[in-house]
């Protein structure tokens, strides 16, 4: 009877596979690199097969038979993961914990509401909690620094993470009411946009590095966070989108306008509870999940959204987008 690949090995494999390396193999799992080859090759002897193509190559590369015993390898530790999970997850009672990671598109009356009641029904769990922008909410998710992210959707597939949809969010473009965009009656043109500064806000993940989002001005002043560039924006010291949930109160104010600008993608999008495949939530975090899915499935649609506003304003104001 021949001996069954163990998940250390299959993971050793799936590792060397997508670094490219045995060098970047041993970073990565921080080992010594004698102590990857020797596990590829008893896994290699064990199922009899030539798993990487090492001769006259720099870098190891798959052999016929090590790009089909890729995708198994692949489900085979995923089933795994999620097995040992789930015995975790028994094993386990109430967490010390919880870390999360929010998007700042989530309403932050919504988090308020989650987090008071998450308070009174645990007081015995810590809570860690940390507000990001853009790619920030999967990175501390995906490298294990958060044990539950909501955010928006996922910027790269992953076959450690879970991803639920709970509820949607959507940027609007605006301009405080003094900025020359406001002062136009009609509805903008891209061309009316490109010589004026708009604010962007840079992602510190890195994991949209080099892909920017509506950005439709020439010219842009970016910022490391979204209360930076909201504080800016109400300054006039240029326009860009800000989480409709964020300046609810700027519109029904008038400190703010909502910019008709078609070339502008408002669409609504949605947002998702994220998790390590590896790390099941516990009681609390899954209580946490399931708060914020009940309150974010009430969320307004953009339309409805731009209704509340224009009902809230002022008969001598009115949302530019109208």
């Amino acid at each position: 009877m021949l001996p069954n690949p163990t998940l250390d090995q299959l993971q050793v494999f799936l590792t060397v596979a997508e670094t490219g390396s045995f060098s970047a193999a041993s970073r990565a799992l921080n080992r010594a690199q004698s102590v990857i080859s020797y596990t590829i090759a008893n896994l290699e002897t064990q199922l009899e097969v030539p798993l990487f193509e090492r001769s006259g190559a720099r870098q190891p590369k798959l052999t016929d038979a090590g790009k089909a015993m890729l995708e198994d390898a692949r489900r085979l530790v995923s089933d795994l993961e999620v097995m040992r999970a789930r015995v975790k997850g028994l094993k386990e009672g109430l967490e010390a914990e919880v870390v999360v990671a929010i998007s700042v598109m989530v309403p932050s009356q919504a988090v308020v509401e989650v987090l008071h009641e998450f308070g009174e029904r645990f007081p015995s769990v810590a809570l860690s909690l940390t507000v990001g922008e853009l790619g920030v909410v999967m990175d501390l998710v995906s490298t294990g620094n958060a044990t539950i992210g909501i955010g928006g959707a996922m910027l790269k597939q992953s076959d450690s993470l879970v991803a639920e949809r709970i509820g949607h969010s959507f940027m609007m473009p605006v301009a405080s009411r003094d900025h020359p965009l406001a002062k136009i009656s009609r509805p903008l043109m891209l061309a009316d946009v490109r010589e004026e500064t708009q604010l962007v806000v840079t992602d510190a993940s890195g994991l949209t590095k080099g892909r920017d989002f509506n950005v439709l001005s020439y010219k842009t002043w970016r910022v490391s966070d979204i209360a930076t560039k909201h504080s800016l924006i109400r300054g006039g010291l240029g326009w860009g989108g800000l989480p409709a949930s964020l300046i609810h109160g700027d519109l029904k104010s008038g400190a703010l306008v909502h910019l008709d600008l078609q070339a502008y993608e408002q669409g609504e999008y949605p947002i998702y509870a994220m998790r390590r495949i590896a790390s099941p939530p516990g009681p609390a975090a899954t209580w946490m999940i399931d708060a914020f899915r009940s309150r974010l499935s009430l969320c307004p649609s953009q339309a409805d959204f731009t209704a509340q506003i224009a009902e809230l304003l002022p008969p001598d104001l009115s949302i530019a987008a109208e």
